[in-house]
């Protein structure tokens, strides 16, 4: 989890480097996306195996579904983000 979740930031700012290169740019965003989704699956997994409560999986879950939603923004809208 926390290898998946430090990817989502270091893929954002390697797309962010590569902004001149539209293609660059939302591949190194899909990764983030992919990654984030990772991250999700495993807050899901340890929640399922007991090793957290259900309270504790919700508001880390949410903030990733927002991450999740800004990501596939720039990915829509490079444009916006210098590219």
């Amino acid at each position: 989890m926390r290898r998946s979740s430090r990817s989502v930031c270091a893929n954002i700012a390697e797309a962010y480097r590569k902004r001149r290169y539209v293609k660059h740019f939302i591949s190194k965003l899909i990764d983030s996306d992919a990654e984030n989704s990772e991250t999700q699956f495993w807050l899901q997994f340890t929640m399922s195996s007991g090793y957290i409560s259900v309270e504790m999986e919700t508001d880390p879950n949410k903030r990733s579904e927002e991450i999740g939603r800004l990501i596939n923004y720039m990915i829509d809208n490079p444009g916006k983000f210098g590219v």
